[in-house]
């Protein structure tokens, strides 16, 4: 049987990433590559099949139609593929898991349960990666991640770790001052402190506090747990978190405000493509998750 050509399975890598990244220059780097030697490969697969697969202006690019029936066509194949191969490549050493986590639940939850893993399953070993929007990443540079969401895409396998409720968080002397019941002139000349992940929950706080159109003197965002609670310990404001994220960090500097229980829009998940499930690494870290609960 004849052998019918291929393009460059590095060409279709290429395209790939830069679909899924929505940036040439961010799949440029993912793959260590100059942005003129990326678009070399993009350019001979659009010469391989003959097709415009992206329009050009200036440093952008955007998917044509023809792009987008191509990726819809090949992206599945190819995932399948990498698969395939990972499974054929593996050894009797290592099994490899590139993994996306929250810094704070890294530290809060997941780590202090990794040595029963490494126990358990002493070949697997995991590449972890902390960077904003992992959920853009999953099925292209990691495997899987945990993530903070109301409700994952569903185009990804998910499992709901947990249900949370939302506190206020700040040092115990702040909390002295501001006194047992909401007060919204009190409130209302204090710095509250909001999560990039957990925007909602502020929302969410002030309407169970019945002051849904509380203006604070300023609100400052973080980007990380560690530094968010730090940040209210040490006096600069009220953190908007989880009960979790409290009762976990046993920090004796801290204090909730007030009796009140607050539903939060998000919860952890642990999130991967399905295909991803055939990977005997996910695979094991996955069934995992889901045996210890986390």
């Amino acid at each position: 049987m004849a052998i019918r050509r291929l393009p460059p399975l590095r060409a279709i890598e290429a395209f790939v990433r830069i679909v899924r990244l929505g940036s040439a220059r961010a799949a440029a780097d993912e793959l260590g590559l100059s942005p003129s030697a990326l678009s070399r490969r993009v350019s001979a697969l659009e010469d391989f099949i003959g097709k415009r697969l992206f329009t050009r202006q200036h440093q952008s690019m955007k998917l044509t139609d023809d792009g987008s029936t191509f990726y819809n066509a090949v992206a599945p194949k190819f995932d399948e593929l990498a698969a395939a191969v990972e499974g054929q490549v593996e050894d009797s050493r290592v099994l490899r898991l590139r993994l996306g986590v929250l810094p704070l639940f890294g530290s809060q939850r997941l780590f202090p349960r990794l040595p029963e893993l490494r126990k358990a399953q002493p070949r697997l070993h995991i590449d972890f990666d902390t960077s904003p929007h992992l959920d853009h990443r999953v099925g292209d540079t990691l495997d899987a991640a945990f993530i903070l969401s109301p409700q994952p895409d569903p185009s990804f396998h998910a499992v709901q770790l947990d249900h949370n409720k939302v506190y206020a968080i700040t040092s115990k002397a702040l909390a002295a001052e501001i006194g047992p019941t909401p007060d919204r002139d009190v409130l209302s000349r204090q710095t509250f402190l909001i999560h990039t992940e957990l925007p909602d929950s502020f929302i969410a706080w002030k309407q169970a506090i019945d002051l849904p159109d509380l203006e604070p003197a300023a609100i400052d965002h973080y980007d990380s747990g560690q530094l968010i609670l730090e940040a209210a310990a040490q006096g600069l404001g009220i953190a908007i978190m989880h009960d979790a994220h409290f009762d976990r960090a046993q920090d004796t500097r801290l204090a909730s405000l007030f009796d009140i229980e607050v539903k939060s829009p998000y919860s952890y998940w642990f999130v991967c493509k399905p295909h991803a499930l055939d990977i005997r690494a996910v695979r094991i870290f996955h069934d995992w998750v889901v045996k210890t609960g986390l």
